[in-house]
């Protein structure tokens, strides 16, 4: 099956969410996602991001699809229409299946899932998550998604130094997906 990692931002209480939106705005952390979702190693392959609907919904019209990547929408509503060229999947596992099949298979580099909460509890799970990127908020936000317990998973392999934006406190993470003896 297909490796894939985890792009994520959460507060303290491990909160993602406010409402459909993120409760925080740092324009660090949005580069950092694009960084992250679009740099490729070959400059022919381009990346995908699989998302949930209300994800998907969350973003900004403008930002729709999330340009230079192959974007993948989970959804079970098959009346829902998308722009050309945007994906769209019943699961997680019809959405890593799309990579591996026709074109794809030879134009894709990596893959991420960028959300939510359902789609990450999916995510974490599977041993083909290899690794989350995690933008850690030193700050707690009312948020109503929280993403799920990872850290049986995973362990933490590096930080960045710590930035503050907009009186936010955070840094940028990473943790690979433990081995089993």
């Amino acid at each position: 099956m297909t490796p894939f990692s985890i792009v994520v931002a959460m507060d303290q209480k491990q909160g993602i969410g406010r409402d459909g939106n993120l409760p925080w705005h740092l324009k660090c952390d949005l580069q950092h996602f694009k960084e992250i979702t679009t740099k490729t190693r070959d400059k022919d392959k381009r990346n995908a991001v699989i998302m949930g609907r209300k994800t998907w919904d969350s973003l900004p019209a403008q930002f729709r699809p999330l340009p230079d990547r192959v974007n993948i929408v989970i959804t079970r509503n098959g009346d829902l229409k998308f722009p050309q060229g945007v994906l769209r999947a019943d699961g997680l596992d019809q959405a890593l299946e799309l990579l591996t099949k026709g074109a794809l298979s030879k134009t894709v580099e990596s893959v991420y899932v960028i959300g939510g909460a359902q789609i990450f509890e999916q995510a974490i799970v599977r041993k083909e998550c290899r690794k989350i990127y995690l933008t850690q908020i030193l700050r707690s936000f009312d948020c109503d998604i929280f993403f799920p317990p990872f850290i049986d998973y995973f362990q933490h392999e590096v930080s960045s130094p710590r930035y503050v934006e907009n009186e936010i406190s955070y840094l940028f993470t990473e943790y690979s997906r433990k081995t089993t003896a």
